[in-house]
C-alpha cells in the first residue's frame, strides 16, 4: 500500500481535447522552464523520463491539471503568479478556477476489483502497433491491450515509489473503442476502454503514453464482484 497526495484544479475556462497541448504549453511559459516538473525536460536537452506529476487535461470541457505526489508541490509555482492570463489557440484567457479537490490517496490491491473507464489511451508503441494490427482475433487483441495496461500500472506504481507485492489483475468488459488522435503532431491510434482490476486508482490519473497531454485519463465507475467480470468478444 502507498499513501500519495493528489489535486486536482479545475478551471472555470473551456478548451477543447485538441487543445490540451497548447493549455500546457502556456502553463509552462507562464511558470518558466526552470521548474522542470511541469514539462519533464532535461535542460540539456531530451526527457526525464518518469512518471508525470503534473498532468494537463479536461475535466467536463474545462481545462484542468491533476498532480500527484511532487506534483502536488510544484503547482505552487503556477499560484505564485502575478498574472494568469496564458494565450491558447491564438486567443487570450485568463485562467480562473473553477474547483480544488485534495485528496490523500491510499493505493492498494484489493480482494474485490473496481470498473474503470480509460479515455484516449495510447498503448500501443511501434512495436506493439505491429502486433495488434497481426491479430485478427478481437479475444487475442484484448488479451494484448490487458497486458499493456497491466504495465502501465506497474510503471504509475514504480514512479509513484509504490512496490507492488500482490498479483495485479485487469480485465476487460467490453470491446476497446478505436479512435484516433494527434499526439505531438502525428496521427495515432487511442482506445475509450471500460475494464476492471483489483487496484484502486483515483479518478483523472493518467496511464499510458501522453498522460502528461491528456491521454489515458480515468474515471471509476464503480466497484465489482470477481465474478461479475466478463469480456465481451461478441
Amino acid at each position: 500500500m502507498k499513501k500519495v497526495r493528489t489535486l486536482l484544479v479545475v478551471f472555470q475556462n473551456q478548451i477543447a481535447a485538441h487543445e490540451i497541448p497548447a493549455f500546457r504549453g502556456a502553463v509552462i511559459k507562464k511558470v518558466g522552464l526552470e521548474h522542470i516538473g511541469f514539462h519533464n525536460h532535461r535542460p540539456e536537452g531530451g526527457y526525464y523520463y518518469e512518471y508525470p506529476g503534473i498532468q494537463y487535461k479536461t475535466v467536463r470541457g474545462n481545462a484542468a491539471i491533476f498532480c500527484i505526489d511532487d506534483g502536488t508541490d510544484e503547482i505552487t509555482h503556477l499560484f505564485q503568479q502575478p498574472s494568469w492570463k496564458i494565450s491558447i489557440s491564438h486567443r487570450e484567457i485568463q485562467l480562473r478556477i473553477h474547483d480544488l479537490v485534495l485528496r490523500q490517496i491510499t493505493f492498494n490491491i484489493w480482494d474485490y476489483t473496481f470498473e474503470y473507464y480509460i479515455n484516449r489511451w495510447l498503448a500501443l508503441n511501434e512495436e506493439n502497433y505491429e502486433k495488434y494490427n497481426e491479430l485478427d482475433d478481437a479475444g487475442a487483441r484484448i488479451e494484448l491491450l490487458e497486458k499493456i495496461l497491466t504495465g502501465n500500472i506497474l510503471s504509475m506504481a514504480k514512479g509513484i515509489d509504490w512496490k507492488i507485492e500482490k498479483p495485479l489483475k485487469v480485465q476487460f468488459i467490453s470491446l476497446p473503442e478505436e479512435v484516433s488522435v494527434k499526439y505531438k503532431g502525428v496521427g495515432m491510434k487511442a482506445f475509450n476502454v471500460r475494464f476492471t482490476s483489483n487496484v484502486f486508482m483515483p479518478d483523472y490519473l493518467g496511464l499510458g503514453k501522453g498522460v502528461s497531454h491528456g491521454f489515458g485519463s480515468l474515471r471509476m465507475l464503480k466497484k465489482k464482484k470477481e465474478s461479475e467480470n466478463k469480456v465481451k468478444t461478441e
